[in-house]
């Protein structure tokens, strides 16, 4: 079976642009490249992955077209641009140009972003247009206070493809999951949204077991089914919680338990069909 890692990053804290890892575990504050990962992914039968932008800034994404011209199993980028921006269209189109193929998809770092309404103020409505006019994906990187804001968006632009990013954060370490899922019920009624499978077991804590994230994981399939959730490592912030085998066994499992007979979907498929990727070429050795 073909396997798309749709979510996975690479960094260089040297680069200066990811204010994000000075709270991060002392772990995450390392470089993590192709070198680091193409063994391990090789080794859990992935074939193909997404990698998605780690830093606010359209420099990174130009950084990511590089690496992924090194890494050949990255097949779409998932990048920055600045969505108040004035000429926010010309800068899409100099990415998609730099990219040559390979920007599938933007994500603005909206859970870092004190004020928890900006995805639904009208200022980003030409963004937003710009993004679907281009053909392109929308990465949604909320948690629970990002929500409301998310739910106006989707019906500023109903036919906008986007994608919640690691379930929507979910407070599992808490226990918590009833405003959890009253949110997903609500984001569940727009076709156009897809859900990432991934960004679970960081969500743990160290007193949490790991079967904790099943209910969860239940209600996804609940009320996404198996076409519209896709498979991602979040790798390297998995390391902080599993090996990245060990992740890909899990949701394998869970996936077989609650949607039978739908892991070539969701673990390629649909993320193929998303992101819109060129998987047909076979992918060599990173050397």
């Amino acid at each position: 079976m073909i396997i798309v890692d749709a979510h996975q990053h690479y960094w260089q804290p040297s680069r200066g642009d990811y204010g994000w890892l000075a709270q991060a575990p002392i772990a995450l504050r390392q470089a993590f490249l192709p070198i680091d990962l193409c063994a391990q992914r090789k080794a859990a039968g992935v074939t193909f992955s997404v990698l998605v932008q780690a830093a606010p800034s359209e420099e990174e994404t130009r950084y990511l077209f590089e690496l992924a011209r090194l890494d050949p199993a990255v097949v779409g980028v998932v990048g920055w641009v600045d969505l108040e921006a004035t000429d926010v269209g010309a800068r899409i189109d100099a990415l998609i140009r730099h990219g040559g193929g390979l920007l599938c998809g933007l994500r603005p770092m909206v859970q870092d972003i004190a004020d928890p309404d900006w995805l639904a103020h009208p200022s980003l409505d030409r963004a937003f247009d710009c993004i679907q006019d281009c053909g392109l994906s929308f990465d949604a990187l909320v948690g629970m206070p990002q929500m409301p804001a998310l739910c106006r968006r989707l019906r500023r632009n109903p036919q906008l493809s986007v994608v919640l990013d690691h379930a929507g954060k979910p407070a599992i370490a808490d226990s918590r999951f009833d405003q959890w899922t009253s949110w997903i019920d609500e984001l569940a009624q727009h076709p156009q949204l897809h859900c990432k499978l991934s960004g679970l077991l960081t969500l743990l804590d160290d007193t949490v077991r790991e079967d904790a994230i099943e209910p969860y994981v239940a209600d996804l399939f609940a009320h996404f089914g198996p076409e519209r959730l896709m498979w991602g490592s979040d790798w390297p912030v998995l390391t902080t919680h599993a090996d990245y085998g060990q992740w890909l066994r899990v949701a394998l499992m869970l996936t077989e338990r609650y949607a039978a007979g739908s892991q070539a979907e969701v673990f390629a498929a649909n993320a193929v069909r998303f992101y819109a990727l060129d998987i047909d070429s076979p992918v060599p050795d990173l050397v």
